[in-house]
C-alpha cells in the first residue's frame, strides 16, 4: 500500500515490507504522483488540502484522521467508497488536562489575578479570609455540580478527576444510564438539570444535530453563578446568545477553547466580552499513540477486519 503521511507530526510507522510511506505538506496541493495512494493520514490539513485529496486521490481506500472530531473529513467530499476514520481517543489525556485547567481557573479566578498582576495591583478580594461556599459564587469544585455534555471517552477520563476534587458529576448523552460509574441523562433532561449546575462542560462534536445546541433558552436555565466551559466545537454554541449572557451577567463566566471562526479575527466581539477565559483551540493538538491507531487500521485494510473509529456518514 502507498501511505501518505503529513509533515505536521513525526510518525514512526512499522509498515509492511511492500508498503510505501510518503510524506506530504499539508499546506500545499498534493504533488503529481500522489494519485495512486491507498491511505491518507490527515493531521492539521486545511480544508483546501483535504478537498484536493478528495478530488484527485481517486484510489484512496482510507483517510485516517488524527483529529478527535470527524467534521473536517466529512466536509471534504470524499466518495462513499473511501472509508473515513477519526482520531477519537488520541486526545483524551490532553483535552482532559486542559478542561480541568479551565474549570479550576474559573473557580479560582486566575484570569482576574493575572489582570491584577499586569496592573501591578494586589487583588486582595481574591485572597485572604474567604467566606464559605454559597450558592451565589462558584469558587471550589468541592461540593460543586458539574454537568458534562457529551459523555464519551474524554468524559470518562475527566469525570473521575472532577470527582476526586469533590465535585458531583452528571453526564448528558444520547442515551441514559451509567457510564464509568457516573449517572448519565439524555438531552431531553438537560434543561431541568442545568438549574442545579455550577459548571456546564461541553464536549460536543460539530454535527448537524449539535449546531447551535447551546442557545439562549438553555443559557437562561443556568444559575447566575454558573460557568460554561467549551472544549468541544464552537459551532455547537449560539455565540451571540452567550456573549449577551456574559455582558448582562446572566451567568458568571465562560472558559472557551473553541469558536465558530478560528483564528478569531481582530474585530471579533469576543475580545471585549467580560468574564471570559479564552484559549486558542489548545486543548488537543497532541495526539497520543497515533502510530498504534494507524497501524491497526492498516492491518484491518489488509485483512478485511473492521476499522477502528470508522466514521458513519449519512447515505
Amino acid at each position: 500500500m502507498k501511505i501518505l503521511v503529513p509533515d505536521t507530526i513525526p510518525l514512526d510507522l512499522h509498515a509492511a515490507p511492500d508498503d510505501v510511506v510518503v510524506p506530504y505538506t499539508v499546506r500545499d496541493a498534493f504533488p503529481d504522483g500522489s494519485e495512486d495512494a491507498d491511505v491518507l493520514v490527515a493531521w492539521g490539513n486545511g480544508r483546501r488540502n483535504l478537498a484536493d485529496a478528495a478530488q484527485r486521490l481517486t484510489r484512496l481506500r482510507l483517510v485516517q484522521g488524527l483529529m478527535a472530531g470527524p467534521d473536517t473529513l466529512v466536509a471534504a467530499g470524499f466518495g462513499p467508497d473511501v472509508a473515513l476514520a477519526s482520531g477519537r481517543g488520541l486526545h483524551d489525556g490532553p483535552v482532559t488536562e486542559h478542561t480541568l485547567a479551565l474549570v479550576l481557573a474559573a473557580a479560582r479566578r486566575l484570569d482576574l489575578a493575572r489582570d491584577a498582576q499586569r496592573e501591578g495591583r494586589w487583588a486582595g478580594e481574591l485572597g485572604g479570609v474567604q467566606s464559605d461556599r454559597t450558592d451565589a459564587v462558584f469558587r471550589t469544585l468541592d461540593g460543586a455540580h458539574v454537568v458534562v455534555w457529551g459523555f464519551g471517552s474524554i468524559a470518562h477520563r475527566l469525570a473521575p478527576l472532577l470527582a476526586a476534587l469533590g465535585a458531583r458529576v452528571t453526564g448528558v448523552a444520547s442515551s441514559a444510564g451509567e457510564r464509568a460509574g457516573f449517572p448519565v441523562v439524555t438531552d431531553a433532561e438537560l434543561p431541568d438539570l442545568l438549574r442545579t449546575a455550577d459548571v456546564l462542560v461541553s464536549l460536543l462534536p460539530a454535527l448537524p444535530t449539535t449546531q447551535g445546541a447551546l442557545g439562549a433558552d438553555l443559557i437562561s436555565r443556568l444559575p447566575g453563578h454558573a460557568w460554561f466551559v467549551n472544549v468541544g466545537r464552537g459551532a455547537t454554541v449560539d455565540e451571540a446568545a452567550l456573549q449577551a449572557a456574559l455582558r448582562d451577567g446572566t451567568i458568571a463566566g465562560a472558559a472557551l477553547d473553541v469558536f465558530a471562526t478560528e483564528p478569531l479575527p481582530e474585530d471579533s466581539p469576543w475580545w471585549g466580552v467580560p468574564n471570559l477565559i479564552l484559549t486558542p483551540h489548545a486543548a488537543g493538538g497532541r495526539p497520543q499513540h497515533a502510530e498504534e491507531l494507524i497501524e491497526a487500521n492498516l492491518d484491518a485494510l489488509r485483512t478485511g477486519a473492521p476499522l477502528r473509529n470508522l466514521v458513519e456518514r449519512d447515505g
